[in-house]
């Protein structure tokens, strides 16, 4: 992997066309006189996209009262009311 050296001074007045070079795949290093001091390179991210259906299948259950109203002594807490006991 070839990099390019670039002086600080360069760098400051060039880093959007660095970072541009950088998201191209390019490996960029920072010198201050001569000597190199920060290297900035492209991130290794997956690329994003949907997610498949069906990923998890199988692997829980939703239980039937999903959709059920909360209790009351358990919104309370929610609305800063009620028994903090009941969290332990």
């Amino acid at each position: 992997m070839v990099m390019k050296e670039v002086g600080l001074a360069e760098a400051k007045a060039t880093l959007s066309a660095l970072l541009d070079r950088v998201e191209r795949g390019e490996t960029i290093v920072i010198t201050r006189h001569h000597e190199p001091v920060a290297e900035i390179r492209p991130l290794k991210t997956q690329a994003r996209g949907l997610r498949p259906w069906g990923l998890a299948k199988g692997e829980f259950v939703v239980p039937d009262d999903f959709n059920d109203p909360l209790p009351d002594d358990l919104l309370d807490l929610f609305e800063g009311k009620g028994d903090k006991d009941l969290l332990s």
